[in-house]
């Protein structure tokens, strides 16, 4: 049985087409298969790499904690310096509203928490989110999945689930006093990167004031400088009363985390005790890997440096095949008019030594999402790459 076949047998799938790097290793702005060959990374393993593979101070953060302990006991009972560090870092970087953190090991954690305690916290039980949201695959946030394909077969799901169209203005009147929550993206991230228009962002937080709703941003996608900003609230200047992070704070380590005020936070450490417990969250190491990323993100040019880049490939990216490009910064959607340019693009792309990848709810879009450290000169490679596979 070959690599591939093994692959496909005995590892658990998504799809029925994998991409299937054999990935020997990673570095930086690239990966490299088993057969020597090396592919310039245009995804960042879906925004999650936000400094590139194997970043020096996050190696180095790694093996220094794992010469201390790895895991001593679950979240919440014993102070360590990793998880202590992290949360002091974050509250000083975050408006003074969102100063405390519980750790978790992925976004999706984050939403289902966060759900749980704007509940819990206002006595309410409906959520609304946004139609073509995506916030996860576990049962809560399937709930609040903002299109019916991937819910159907998976019903019943949670009760007290609604929706607004994101960028419709209109559509706010459905949050109501019924209402414990409204969670969204700052961009909406499965639907290729739509960015927030006519202060829609700012309209949901005064909704939310108005009538006692708390606003959760789902910012899995957006987080630690992916915007231009080290986080969406930054670049909307709308801050909301939970924000949920992953992906891109781990430095590649899995990671998630959400972040209230301390007030909101303790509703769940009583009535009942134990609102929201984990074993792994919080792990040390994952914690040290977010704390090296951030320092790294905070003690240079690279954030401030993300608009211009988004700016290169804007310019570069002309073609009479890309009818738009959607985003924000190094969140960048390529339309096209149909779903088989956007499969010819990344799997030419892949024998041409260039990784992009597909959104979950559009066909007709391909994401560029590359590491933050990405060059002008990686820029103007990848884009030349693209504009020739278009031409073919």
């Amino acid at each position: 049985m070959g690599v591939k076949e093994s692959f496909i047998r005995h590892q658990g799938q998504t799809t029925p087409y994998p991409l299937a790097i054999d990935v020997e290793s990673a570095k930086g702005m690239y990966v490299t298969d088993k057969s020597g060959k090396v592919y310039l990374d245009m995804v960042a393993g879906v925004s999650a790499c936000s400094i590139g593979h194997c970043h020096p101070s996050v190696v180095k953060a790694i093996q220094d904690q794992a010469e201390k302990y790895l895991h001593v006991m679950v979240y919440g009972e014993f102070i360590q310096d990793p998880q202590l560090d992290l949360a002091e870092k974050l509250a000083s970087l975050l408006p003074k509203s969102l100063n405390s953190t519980y750790f978790v090991n992925s976004g999706v954690e984050a939403i289902e928490a966060s759900m749980k305690l704007s509940k819990g916290y206002t006595g309410r039980s409906e959520i609304i989110s946004c139609k073509n949201s995506y916030h996860g695959s576990t049962h809560g946030a399937l709930s609040i999945m903002g299109t019916e394909t991937y819910k159907r077969k998976y019903r019943p799901l949670l009760p007290d689930c609604g929706q607004i169209i994101y960028n419709d203005l209109s559509s706010i009147k459905r949050i109501t006093e019924k209402t414990a929550s409204v969670v969204i993206e700052p961009i909406q991230g499965a639907s290729g990167f739509v960015t927030p228009k006519h202060d829609f962002l700012k309209a949901v937080r005064d909704r939310c004031d108005e009538v006692g709703a708390l606003l959760i941003f789902d910012e899995i996608q957006t987080c630690f400088g992916r915007t231009g900003s080290l986080f969406g609230l930054d670049t909307y200047d709308v801050v909301p009363d939970i924000l949920c992070m992953a992906k891109g704070m781990g430095g590649g380590m899995s990671i998630g985390s959400f972040t209230s005020s301390t007030e909101k936070m303790h509703s769940l450490r009583e009535n009942p005790m134990l609102g929201h417990i984990t074993t792994f969250g919080g792990h040390p190491i994952a914690c040290a890997a977010s704390l090296a990323t951030l320092n790294e993100l905070c003690n240079s040019q690279i954030i401030q440096e993300v608009d211009q880049k988004e700016a290169l490939f804007r310019k570069l990216l002309i073609h009479p095949k890309i009818k738009e490009i959607r985003g924000k910064g190094l969140m960048l959607a390529l339309e096209f008019e149909d779903a088989d340019i956007c499969r010819k693009l990344v799997h030419r792309g892949l024998e041409k030594g260039i990784i992009m990848f597909f959104f979950l709810f559009s066909q007709t879009a391909v994401r560029l999402s590359p590491p933050l450290i990405i060059s002008e000169e990686e820029i103007c490679k990848a884009s030349q790459i693209i504009l020739e596979i278009l031409d073919e």
